[in-house]
């Protein structure tokens, strides 16, 4: 967890198949990118099957240089796959307690979504007993001409989903413009 807080970047990658995602994740890295997000589809049942192979993948290829995550885990089954995979963190986009207590019972960091004060409140009392203090992740809507004003308003780490990683810029392979906004969004949080 003081690791994710030091590197302040977690990179949210969806949409990009697990045969395509080692070279996007290799340009995040040249970049400074220490921490990846892999999400799951709801919905999707084969895109969630391919997001555990990614996970696995990653892991194989980049464990203990980076730390891998599976994001948009809705479910305990989730957190037990993912886990397997090879996941080091969870990040829910909601406040489910379930996932929050099974996330930390497989000693993994839980990093549940919430939007109001009652989710925020709900989700510390799931996970207080390992943080000394709330923090706070932005999450969607952060860019290159915002995260200044993030960082200002004392905002403890981000979220970057597609103005880091895209399907578009995998499937153009423009892995040197996913190295240039990783280094540009590390270096912002220096």
């Amino acid at each position: 967890l003081q690791d994710m807080l030091d590197a302040k970047i977690i990179s949210i990658i969806r949409g990009v198949a697990s045969q395509d995602i080692v070279p996007a994740v290799e340009a995040l890295q040249h970049g400074g990118v220490r921490f990846v997000e892999v999400t799951y589809r709801p919905g999707d049942e084969e895109a969630c099957k391919d997001t555990l192979r990614s996970i696995a993948i990653l892991q194989k290829q980049f464990g203990g240089r980076m730390h891998i995550g599976a994001g948009t885990v809705l479910s305990v089954e989730q957190v037990e796959d993912a886990a397997q995979a090879g996941a080091e963190f969870i990040i829910s986009p909601n406040t489910n307690t379930d996932v929050i207590r099974y996330t930390k019972q497989k000693d993994l960091i839980s990093l549940p979504g919430a939007y109001t004060p009652t989710e925020a409140e709900t989700a510390w009392e799931a996970v207080k007993a390992s943080l000394s203090q709330l923090r706070l992740s932005a999450v969607g809507g952060v860019s290159e001409h915002n995260i200044g004003d993030f960082l200002a308003a004392g905002v403890d780490s981000f979220g970057i989903g597609s103005n880091l990683v895209s399907a578009d810029r995998v499937r153009r392979r423009a892995f040197d413009e996913i190295e240039k906004a990783a280094a540009f969004y590390t270096n912002a949080v220096r």
